[in-house]
């Protein structure tokens, strides 16, 4: 078990996964807002950064894995141009917010979302050409098992493109972000979303979730080949990227 695993937004006796759509659907109308707020609008370049390690392959369908409000779909299905791609996430209020960004940029025909949970895909295996997740992995309650599920329904040759907050290890940006992380954030989230408990998750999910050279082992255990990451803005950010 990591550690991020054992951390829940709430303070009750229901598992994580609950808790985690319990979370999001409360923070949905003001998610978009914040992502975009906190990050400076650097999560757009990340995002962007994330999509363009796919470009190569050309894959014609895709899943976008903890889609959320479908920012990453969206973006994908413009710069990547897939037949189809699917959004899957356990929190519906997300992505009723994504359906409707989907509608208004004219995408319907291409981006569909479905309900699922990341643990226990309902899809067949080597289903897709490309796994997608912007932001999301480090929620899962089973890290394993839900990487493991990704690369099941990869089809052989397959890539996981991956953009996960992360902590930044050198002096004096790691120090700067403990600070930002501990103060502004959940301060600024607890305002804007009244939801003070998702942002402390938030940071603490950050602090545990493994990462770098850890995180590639724990890929190539998921099924993974050709594993490789890179750090951006200082490390408060990275790339992950692997073949079935």
């Amino acid at each position: 078990m990591y550690r991020q695993e054992t951390i829940k937004p709430y303070k009750k006796g229901t598992e994580k996964t609950k808790q985690v759509e319990e979370m999001f659907d409360n923070i949905a109308p003001t998610y978009d807002t914040l992502n975009h707020r906190l990050s400076l609008d650097i999560d757009k370049l990340w995002r962007r950064k994330a999509i363009k390690q796919l470009a190569p392959f050309k894959p014609k369908h895709i899943l976008d894995i903890a889609t959320g409000t479908g920012d990453f779909a969206i973006l994908s299905a413009k710069m990547l141009k897939p037949e189809t791609l699917i959004g899957a996430d356990i929190s519906e209020g997300m992505m009723e917010i994504g359906s409707r960004k989907v509608e208004k940029v004219s995408l319907g025909n291409i981006i569909s979302f479905k309900k699922e949970d990341c643990l226990n895909l309902t899809f067949a295996d080597e289903t897709f050409d490309a796994v997608t997740a912007a932001f999301g992995i480090r929620n899962f309650q089973d890290l394993d098992k839900g990487l493991a599920e990704m690369c099941r329904v990869l089809k052989k040759g397959g890539h996981l493109s991956i953009v996960e907050l992360s902590q930044p290890v050198v002096f004096p940006m790691k120090q700067l972000f403990w600070i930002y992380s501990h103060t502004i954030l959940p301060i600024y989230g607890k305002i804007i979303s009244k939801d003070c408990s998702a942002y402390k998750y938030l940071t603490a999910t950050i602090e545990a979730f493994p990462q770098g050279e850890r995180m590639m082992d724990i890929l190539r255990k998921a099924g993974f080949e050709k594993t490789e990451f890179k750090r951006l803005t200082f490390g408060a950010c990275t790339l992950y990227l692997a073949t079935k």
